[in-house]
């Protein structure tokens, strides 16, 4: 008998997950070509304008960005020639790069240039071509995206006045969705168990200050990796043939996704779903990391 396929996500399951991953309200979404400075063509993305950040999924039910781009410095938006029918071409100006956008109709062009203008200027731009309907929906981000400045603004203050305690850093310093306290071995039966809710899981490293992360990838047969993800000053380095540091544990599992194209999916439990707590019975584990100290 062959294996039934996992369930296609539902739309609002996948609203949840994204809003959970990107902890960012959505203001608008719809496919776009896409050419940053590293790509040699346009790519197709599903994207989403969530504040001031661009996220780029692969399809419309993924939940797993692959690519982000934060716009809030946006120097300028200039309109493009296109010789292609029915299609809006504009270029994203930022201080560190140029990105080329695209759209499959002249109509979505004008919406997504209204948006990206709207919430970068904090106001309503005057000369794109829409819809009373469209123009209201525009004012209603504005007045969002100005409330969540305000809210941000002073959420940091406050912040800034507390006393650092160490509940103060996990609140400033929260863990990835997918991190597990669990060891290699049950991180391993994770993937294996439940490869519909992704393949790539951070837990602790053997020696409790550093972390590892675990992969499940199929080729023509799963496999299981472990990778090394040392902890050095404030910064996390992924121990490969050429290292790579990054700044937080957040761009390490952006890193593995942006490398393998989306190929790789952290692994996400739904509350929803029977598949275990976030921390499994560790019992024994103590044990385990004494008798292999050197495991990633």
């Amino acid at each position: 008998m062959m294996a039934k396929k996992p369930p296609k996500p539902a739309p609002r399951r996948i609203f949840q997950e994204r809003l959970k991953i990107t902890a960012l309200p959505l203001y608008f979404e719809g496919f776009l070509l896409v050419k940053r400075s590293g790509y040699r063509e346009y790519e197709h993305y599903w994207t989403e304008l969530r504040g001031t950040t661009l996220f780029f999924y692969t399809d419309k039910k993924s939940t797993i960005y692959i690519d982000k781009l934060d716009i809030i410095d946006l120097t300028c938006l200039t309109e493009q020639n296109s010789t292609e029918k029915n299609c809006a071409k504009f270029t994203l100006v930022l201080p560190k790069e140029e990105v080329q956008l695209k759209t499959e109709n002249t109509e979505s062009g004008e919406e997504w240039r209204g948006f990206i203008l709207t919430v970068t200027e904090l106001s309503v731009p005057q000369n794109v071509s829409l819809l009373p309907g469209q123009v209201i929906k525009l004012h209603e981000v504005l007045e969002r995206e100005k409330k969540r400045r305000i809210e941000t603004e002073q959420s940091t203050s406050v912040e800034k006045e507390k006393e650092p305690t160490e509940d103060y850093v996990d609140v400033l310093n929260p863990m990835p969705a997918c991190f597990y306290t669990v060891s290699r071995k049950e991180a391993t039966e994770m993937l294996q168990k439940n490869p519909s809710l992704g393949n790539m899981i951070l837990r602790p490293g053997s020696d409790s200050r550093n972390y590892s992360i675990t992969i499940r990838q199929e080729t023509d047969m799963p496999r299981i990796k472990h990778y090394k993800v040392m902890s050095v000053g404030q910064n996390y380095t992924i121990e490969l043939e050429k290292p790579v540091t990054l700044p937080n544990l957040f761009s390490v599992i952006d890193y593995f996704v942006k490398e393998t194209r989306g190929n790789l999916r952290p692994f996400i439990c739904s509350t929803d779903e029977n598949t275990g707590s976030r921390e499994p019975n560790m019992e024994g584990r103590s044990e385990k990391l004494k008798k292999n100290p050197h495991i990633a």
